[in-house]
């Protein structure tokens, strides 16, 4: 037990500094862009007044935007001042699924660049099912889920079996079919099928109620059922990389894929199963997203959750515990940016420039180290070093 908690606290070290780091970082280029923080800097005292208020401020609209925002409970319920968190919960839903998506390519020594085209072929087949359907609220919404998995683990597995079979390179081959997947998605939507009717605009008619995710804590809270279904596939996720043959076989060809090929195993099934479970995976986030918040399919429905996913599972260190740490992190930081904005006038932009600042540092573990003078452990490797098993 003992010998666990040690070796979370070195995996989670790392991260948790990048952090803290990233954000010293982001409160200064916050200061330093405010106009009235710059026009007092001949004065010491009111600069650094003003320098510190500033940044007190911001992380301050940060926590309000993201977590509880106490103006929001006045003259109602407690739990009304927790509608940021739901709106935190509801965008990091997404990005825990389309993280994982990631985060088990790495283990098996794959990159995944591809989730954002999975994650609109999950959403395309979720649409179709979920408003072309009249059937029983549990049975549709099943429907909808496993049809967005299989056509999203379909165009995954597309990449696994050309890498397998032809030895295509799933970077290149996963960024153009994010092309494809954007581009059919905009041709599909203007086709009869799906263009709604008497519309001009491209979106999809609304999935039907059966199909929708129902909101589990009232209509003044935005949290739906897709939150439990993200954590429930994180647990079996786990679970099939830590506890079942297939998951020892593919930490076992992300670790080292010729002596893998050595002792037996099929690291061409393994390449086309591991694509094909991270395009479901992808997939799901993309239906979960569609059933429990837009209910409708649009040309934006992937925002960029497929390109997030990637820094999610980046921060996380492509473990399942990380991720879905990542996802709630990155999911609270993009919901408080608007409110950061309104409240210090700081442009959303900022909130992004703290992302990029966590990754930076998280991809430089040896500049963290260095930093915040951390002596350097001999077994210690860095993520690219060791696969992505961090």
């Amino acid at each position: 037990m003992l010998k666990k908690l040690e070796s979370f606290r070195k995996a989670a070290l790392l991260p948790f500094l990048a952090f803290i780091f990233a954000f010293f970082i982001g409160g200064i280029i916050i200061a330093l862009s405010d106009s009235e923080v710059i026009a007092n800097i001949k004065s010491p005292g009111k600069f650094l007044t003003s320098f510190g208020a500033k940044i007190g401020n911001s992380y301050l609209a940060i926590f309000q935007g993201s977590i509880y925002d106490v103006n929001l409970a006045r003259g109602e319920s407690f739990f009304r001042g927790f509608y940021p968190l739901s709106d935190t919960v509801v965008n990091a839903t997404p990005l825990i699924l389309a993280g994982l998506a990631v985060a088990l390519a790495f283990k098996s020594g794959l990159f995944n660049i591809g989730a954002q085209g999975q994650f609109i072929f999950g959403a395309i087949a979720a649409s179709y099912v979920g408003f072309k359907f009249e059937l029983s609220p549990v049975l549709h919404v099943s429907l909808a889920l496993i049809a967005a998995m299989i056509a999203a683990g379909v165009y995954g597995g597309i990449v696994g079996l050309l890498k397998a079979k032809t030895g295509a390179h799933e970077v290149i081959v996963t960024i153009m079919l994010n092309y494809i997947a954007s581009f059919f998605l905009l041709w599909i939507l203007k086709t009869k099928t799906f263009l709604r009717p008497d519309s001009i605009n491209p979106i999809a008619p609304e999935v039907r109620p059966s199909a929708q995710l129902p909101l589990f804590l009232g209509e003044d809270l935005r949290i739906h059922l897709g939150i439990f279904i993200a954590l429930i596939t994180a647990a079996v996720i786990w679970w099939l990389l830590n506890k079942s043959t297939l998951g020892f076989k593919f930490r076992a060809v992300g670790a080292n894929s010729n002596a893998a090929k050595t002792a037996g195993i099929s690291t061409g099934f393994v390449t086309f199963a591991t694509m094909f479970i991270c395009g479901a995976l992808a997939g799901l986030g993309g239906a979960v997203q569609l059933l429990g918040a837009n209910h409708a399919l649009s040309a934006d429905i992937g925002g960029s959750y497929g390109f997030d996913a990637i820094t999610v599972a980046l921060l996380g260190r492509a473990t399942v515990l990380g991720t879905v740490l990542a996802a709630f992190l990155f999911g609270a930081l993009q919901t408080s940016g608007l409110n950061l904005l309104s409240v210090t006038g700081t442009p959303f932009e900022i909130v992004q420039v703290i992302q990029a600042l966590i990754v930076l540092f998280i991809a430089t573990p040896a500049l963290v180290k260095f930093i915040f003078r951390i002596k350097k452990d001999v077994s210690d490797k860095s993520i690219a070093a060791k696969g992505w098993n961090g």
